[in-house]
């Protein structure tokens, strides 16, 4: 598969919930959904439609036709891309419970450094990135 024709989910590269959280989406749904993180060079100028403040407020999902979905909307539909997982979206589409899982992954991302904090709290990551 053409890998532009995937999906490209955008996460925090710095935040080691964001890490985790990648990587258990990957090990989930592999293949069928790129991997970048925000603060990779680059990233955002493959992505003109995303900037960096939109990124500092949740996971975003790059759709091959542009289309972004952010929050948990783009976890969901990341998910969704398997189809035993599809129902995940579906829950998040559920009036009330979209708001409350909303409102949840709304806190998780304004605390995501006191949960796990930083991949590197200073700049010695750009020293050895595989760190």
């Amino acid at each position: 598969m053409d890998p532009a024709a995937k999906p490209v989910l955008i996460y925090d590269g710095r935040c080691r919930f964001c890490v985790r959280s990648a990587e258990q989406v990957r090990t989930l749904v592999g293949d069928r959904v790129r991997y970048e993180s925000f603060r990779d060079p680059g990233v955002l100028a493959r992505h003109p439609q995303l900037t960096e403040a939109q990124c500092e407020t949740g996971a975003q999902l790059v759709m091959p036709d542009g289309r972004v979905a952010s929050g948990f909307a783009a976890v969901a539909q990341a998910l969704a891309t398997r189809p035993g997982l599809r129902f995940v979206a579906w829950l998040h589409s559920v009036p009330g419970l979209h708001q409350v899982i909303d409102a949840l992954y709304r806190a998780v991302v304004r605390n995501r450094f006191r949960l796990m904090g930083e991949v590197c709290a200073d700049d010695a990551c750009r020293l050895h990135p595989d760190a």
